[in-house]
Formats: structure tokens, sequence, C-alpha cells
């Protein structure tokens, strides 16, 4: 198994116990399927929260089915600075414009 590089998940293995989640599945009262550790390693969460422009970004994430194979699906992001929903987690129009050119 490949370490996670996550601030959603969790791992507890103090004295014996081998306690695994994700926080932020966990936060989502709507999510139906259960997580599993493996699908962490399809999931697109820790690449988003890298590349986005977004000083304050909030997601939500849930379990889905797709094509027979579980995976992790963000639902909803926002930018709870400007208080915006996103329709692209990645970039966030009005911290883009607050933010100072970039020197060359």
């Amino acid at each position: 198994m490949t370490p996670v590089d996550c601030p959603y998940f969790y791992g507890d293995y103090f004295r014996g116990k081998n306690r695994e989640e994700c926080r932020l599945i966990d936060a989502n009262p709507h999510n139906r399927r259960p997580w599993r550790r493996k699908l962490c390693d399809s999931c697109r969460v820790p690449a988003l929260l890298r590349e986005t422009d977004c000083r304050s970004l909030a997601l939500e994430a849930e379990v889905k089915r797709k094509f027979f194979r579980d995976r992790v699906e963000v639902t909803l992001a926002v930018c709870t600075e400007h208080v915006l929903e996103l329709d692209d987690p990645r970039h966030c129009p009005r911290c883009a414009e607050d933010s100072p050119p970039a020197q060359t």
C-alpha cells in the first residue's frame, strides 16, 4: 500500500490499533457507500489541493459507484473566503483577481 498524502486521511496505529478513515467522506452525511483505504489510491482530492489557486477551499465528497468501481467524487467545492461555489475546484476567479500578477 502506498502512503497517503492527504490532509483528510487519518490513521491511528497506536498500540496495535489499525483504524483508518477519510474525514472528508465521514463529514458528508449524504454519503451512502462505505469508504475503504484502497479508494485513496485513485482519489483526486490531494491533487486538487495542490493545484488550486483558491486560498480557502472547502470540499465535500462522497463515494460513488462508476463502471462497477467505487470512487471518491468531489460533489461540492466552495471558496469560503469569497463565499462562492466553484465549478472547477482548481480555480477561484475571485482569488485569482486578488492575487498579484506573477513576476517573470
